[in-house]
């Protein structure tokens, strides 16, 4: 909307250290101190690591790279000393020394290979060491063995190996369901089927193959713990909590067990935390069961998620909270939109998790869709770090067809624009003749070596600014709609595990984020339906997440495409509505569910919303306290835009649009800091309108220079908001902080 200017003012401002609040003091932001260093992943790769081998390339690394630590990953079968023996450990104890001589700091990396669990069994030496210690508790999976009868008969039939979970009975035509478990004595099923067409399932928890430890038992992962972690910690321990900061695990995930992981404990699990039995909807792992479908598939997948993410992240993360270190990780196939059957719930697996990670490498893996999704689970569940392990297999070393440097820049900044505020660098390498995931980031490779340290000190401004512990400010949220995609899914689909199993139709969330960043030029954060629940009050016609310390005000939730919906959710939405909230839904409004036989309830909370139902797309609905609804049916950055133009008044931030633009917007102590980068080819000079009075400075993160800025002070009669306006001017690939205080 256009606004009534009636008075402006340009000022040029100078801010003092004391008025720029805790923390970000301008000598350290122009040489931050090496706890800001980045710590990238340090390959011992597939040969012989020596005492003086590692010596050497650590102060090398420091003083010519500008890293402040490493995480030390063995890696290849011929790697040497022997893992977890205890020539290994000499030598590791050898570079904690060294460690501790230069000022680095350590991240225990978790594994010999990856992913986490096998202990050297997979990208290892191929020696599944837990899995010989524990062979009863590696992962397990979910069969189904399944006949059709019909009745009326006697049927009897031999239980297939393995712990059964369930036996179930279902007509195909009625979908009417029997719970036939008890039938079973001395592992025959034996039931008198009375007339229909029956099918009938027997389900079954099996061991799998891979060897890998059990991510959904919370013992087995403690005793992968004690084998590697507290392998270190009983030698080690006087480094924990100083040299040791950290730990790191890398890519668990269920795809494995053929999407179908599971636990023999499910039942009783689910049993006590629910009060029921979960036997009669097994059927909805595989099949619609009828109106009880999407709720079934909730409880079923959702009670999975909570034990995947207590089992393996909660696990270790309680341990290294208890031994002094933060821990840190990511999942496998985060680039996938539907997670039910890789990470279960991809931000609940980040709950527990004292820094939520994620991994951006080479090939077809857009991870950068999905950062917004990681930082977002730090900002529910108030995590302040974010990590990145980025530029895994994205360059081929000493070929002019490598990373260029306006890559790696422009890779960074859309990072930390988006949230994350540690970038792990994947990799420098003990044995650069032996490279296996290209680029290779250190000063020996003469690619790099002119610029590397300059990118680090880049690096090290940016975390010293952004790893504080600060609130996110955006205007927008946008709902996660993991429920809808567990009501959807089901094993076996036609999909390879690995890549989700079921692509389901209409799934918009990813794509609105995207044009949200790309073509309308706002920030958000992604809500979890929990979170939504339990964290988020409606403040003065506001969506209110309280967290310790992201408190984030919203006023715009937007509700992509999702077919089944929580009742609690809906009602939330409602009264944020009615209080005078905006909400935007997309692409498809909800018609069912979570909650057994609530659909109905659904459907009349959405008539109230939309009287014409899909045919309301682009109209806006108002509200009595000024609270407007509006559906967007085939989203794009201009309707999508338009949505937020007929609902907002002003914006914490606005700019012309420019697909090039990233932001953030975070406050510490009163401070302002908000993040602006160019991550194209071309200059840019943009106006950019803050929301608010605000005294401003500009810091540049490549330089370490500080110098005032001119802005415009502006007054809306109209709104009765004032707002400060200021220009943008970046060169191609690079950033800058605006920093201030609010008059």
């Amino acid at each position: 909307m256009k606004t009534a200017i009636i008075f402006l003012s340009i000022c040029s401002i100078f801010l003092s250290d004391k008025v720029l609040g805790q923390g970000l003091s301008k000598e350290e932001f122009k040489e931050p101190s090496i706890e800001f260093w980045p710590r990238p992943l340090w390959f011992w790769n597939n040969t012989t690591v020596t005492i003086e081998g590692i010596e050497k390339q650590m102060k090398d690394f420091r003083d010519l790279c500008g890293y402040g630590g490493f995480g030390i990953l063995p890696f290849g079968k011929n790697f040497k000393p022997e893992y977890l023996k205890e020539d290994y450990f000499q030598v590791y104890g050898k570079a904690l020394e060294k460690a501790k001589e230069l000022g680095l700091t350590m991240c225990l990396y978790d594994e010999y290979g990856f992913p986490s669990g096998g202990i050297g069994l997979h990208n290892g030496d191929g020696i599944p060491r837990f899995g010989l210690k524990y062979p009863d508790q590696t992962i397990k999976r979910l069969d189904k063995a399944e006949e059709d009868v019909s009745g009326p008969v006697s049927y009897s039939k031999s239980i297939p190996g393995g712990k059964l979970m369930s036996i179930v009975a279902m007509e195909k035509n009625t979908l009417e369901r029997i719970d036939l478990t008890n039938h079973v004595s001395n592992e025959v099923l034996n039931w008198n089927a009375p007339s229909g067409n029956w099918k009938i399932m027997i389900f079954t928890c099996v061991t799998d193959p891979d060897k890998i430890a059990d991510y959904l038992d919370p013992e087995a992962v403690r005793n992968f713990i004690k084998m590697t972690h507290e392998a270190y910690y009983k030698r080690f321990s006087d480094y924990f909590g100083t040299v040791i900061g950290g730990t790191f695990f890398d890519e668990p995930t269920m795809y494995r067990a053929q999407g179908r992981m599971w636990t023999g404990k499910f039942n009783s699990k689910f049993e006590s935390k629910f009060g029921f039995s979960p036997n009669n909807l097994y059927p909805s792992l595989w099949y619609d069961i009828g109106p009880e479908t999407q709720s079934a598939r909730n409880y079923l997948f959702g009670f999975r998620a909570e034990l995947y993410a207590e089992g393996f992240t909660k696990e270790v993360n309680d341990w290294s909270v208890a031994h002094g270190v933060t821990a840190t990780g990511h999942q496998d196939q985060e680039e996938v939109a539907n997670q039910v059957s890789i990470s279960g719930d991809f931000l609940k697996s980040f709950k527990y998790l004292g820094i939520p990670g994620i991994d951006k490498i080479g090939g077809n893996r857009p991870a950068e869709k999905f950062y917004k999704l990681i930082s977002s689970a730090a900002n529910n569940w108030d995590h302040t770090l974010v990590m990145s392990e980025t530029y895994g297999a994205m360059g081929t070393y000493g070929n002019k067809k490598d990373l260029t440097w306006n890559n790696i820049f422009s890779i960074a900044m859309d990072q930390y624009a988006k949230g994350i505020n540690m970038l792990i660098a994947h990799a420098v390498w003990y044995d650069t003749n032996n490279v296996t995931y290209k680029p290779e980031l250190s000063h020996r490779n003469p690619l790099y070596a002119d610029s590397l340290k300059v990118f680090n000190q880049f690096l090290s401004r940016l975390n010293f600014v952004l790893q504080k512990d600060a609130r996110h400010v955006a205007d927008i949220a946008i709902l996660y709609p993991i429920q809808s995609l567990q009501a959807d899914h089901f094993f076996e689909g036609p999909l390879e595990s690995y890549k989700g199993g079921v692509d389901i139709p209409f799934t918009d969330y990813v794509d609105v984020s995207e044009l949200l960043t790309n073509f309308v030029g706002k920030d958000f954060t992604f809500i979890h339906p929990e979170v939504l629940d339990e964290r988020c009050p409606v403040v003065g016609g506001k969506l209110c997440l309280q967290n310790r310390i992201n408190k984030e005000e919203f006023r715009v939730l937007i509700v992509p495409s999702c077919k089944t919906i929580s009742v609690s959710n809906l009602q939330k939405i409602n009264e944020f509505y009615e209080q005078g909230g905006t909400i935007i839904f997309t692409t498809r409004l909800p018609s069912q569910a979570v909650e057994k036989g609530e659909n109905q309830e659904v459907i009349k909370i959405i008539k109230k919303l939309f009287p014409e139902g899909e045919n309301s797309s682009g109209i806006v609905h108002p509200g009595q306290k000024g609270g407007k609804a509006v559906f967007v049916r085939q989203p794009n950055g201009q309707n999508l835009k338009d949505a937020l133009v007929q609902t907002m008044d002003n914006f914490d931030v606005d700019y012309p649009v420019n697909e090039d633009i990233r932001y953030i917007h975070k406050v510490i102590n009163g401070q302002e800091m908000y993040y602006f980068a160019n991550i194209g080819g071309k200059n840019l000079n943009l106006p950019v309108t803050l929301r608010g009075d605000v005294k401003l400075q500009k810091w540049d993160p490549h330089t370490g220079k500080i110098q005032d800025l001119s802005t415009e002070k502006i007054f809306n009669d109209k709104t009765k908001v004032s707002s400060t306006k200021g220009s943008l001017s970046l060169k191609p690939y690079h950033s800058c902080f605006w920093i201030g205080v609010r008059e």
